[in-house]
């Protein structure tokens, strides 16, 4: 069974946390924002309810979090959702659910950086901290995160969509830093922890720079290169440099090249987003747009800056 909007409602949360967590159940309680795979409900000043309701895939990854999230967050230094309590399915909500910590700030799509230094600093010492190895029995990523080759496909498709919807102005210099990217040699290196989904929204702003990363949910072991792309899609003209200065262990050419082309990747997902926002269309959200033409701006304007070597 999957649950829709109207089948989440405060009565609803409360109930489950009468059963399961007593103690919790007269905290204040809003919503606080749909996610592509969960609700999130403000739970008091501190807390958060996580649960899913618009995909199937989301049990499994709210699970996922509530086993390694807690393990990795001691060492990093944004504030992300530690998760607290794992709800199990029941009569009244048959679907596991999540307490966790709540992040404050606003989502950067909404509230982009506005501070390039800090937020490069921001960003590369989180990653930093966040690429360290990961265990054998760690996740792998469920369609994203191999070889960049592989993604050929998507990659004409989206670009193909996204040009005949007037998104992309010249496809042949977008196909050119993806086609650069997919030819880098692949990642020898051991599987890091990985975020997974640093779009705009999972990112969050104070001031003017990066203060919070929330959902885990697709946090996988693998190549850096996956999240080292955020940074073209969200920090500020002039920022990308300052970044790989500060992530440390500096990134080789190889690495950054394929995170040129995960950029890509995720930028023409953006504008499709943003498109089905504008148009009204479930899922869609045109505040992503301004984030992923400014990153496809600013890679095709930098194109041939990491293959002078491997």
């Amino acid at each position: 069974m999957t649950f829709t909007e109207p089948d989440i409602t405060e009565d609803l949360i409360r109930g489950l946390l009468r059963e399961q967590y007593p103690d919790l159940a007269d905290l204040p309680l809003k919503l606080g924002a749909l996610g592509w795979d969960n609700q999130v409900w403000r739970l008091g000043d501190h807390l958060a309810v996580r649960l899913p309701w618009a995909t199937g895939s989301a049990d499994a990854l709210l699970r996922k979090e509530h086993e390694w999230v807690p393990l990795l967050a001691p060492g990093l230094p944004l504030r992300i959702p530690v998760p607290q309590h794992l709800g199990e399915p029941c009569e009244r909500f048959p679907r596991p659910w999540l307490v966790t910590t709540w992040v404050p700030g606003e989502p950067a799509d909404r509230a982009p950086a506005t501070r390039p230094a800090e937020a490069a600093d921001a960003l590369a010492a989180f990653l930093t901290a966040l690429h360290r190895p990961a265990p054998d029995t760690a996740p792998a990523g469920r369609d994203r995160g191999g070889p960049l080759a592989d993604t050929a496909g998507h990659l004409t498709r989206a670009l193909a969509s996204a040009t005949e919807l007037g998104l992309v102005r010249d496809p042949a210099a977008v196909r050119a830093v993806w086609e650069d990217a997919a030819a880098a040699p692949d990642w020898t290196g051991p599987r890091l922890w990985l975020h997974g989904d640093l779009h705009p929204a999972n990112v969050l702003t104070t001031d003017g720079t990066f203060s919070g990363v929330i959902d885990f949910g697709d946090l996988f072991a693998g190549d850096p290169a996956f999240d080292l792309a955020a940074a073209w899609i969200l920090l500020p003209d002039g920022a990308v440099d300052r970044f790989h200065e500060a992530y440390r262990p500096s990134p080789d050419p190889a690495t950054l090249r394929r995170a040129r082309g995960w950029a890509v990747l995720r930028a023409l997902a953006c504008l499709h987003i943003a498109d089905a926002g504008v148009h009204g269309r479930p899922g869609g959200k045109p505040s992503w747009g301004p984030p992923a033409q400014a990153s496809l701006r600013r890679l095709t304007a930098t194109a041939g800056q990491e293959s002078s070597t491997p």
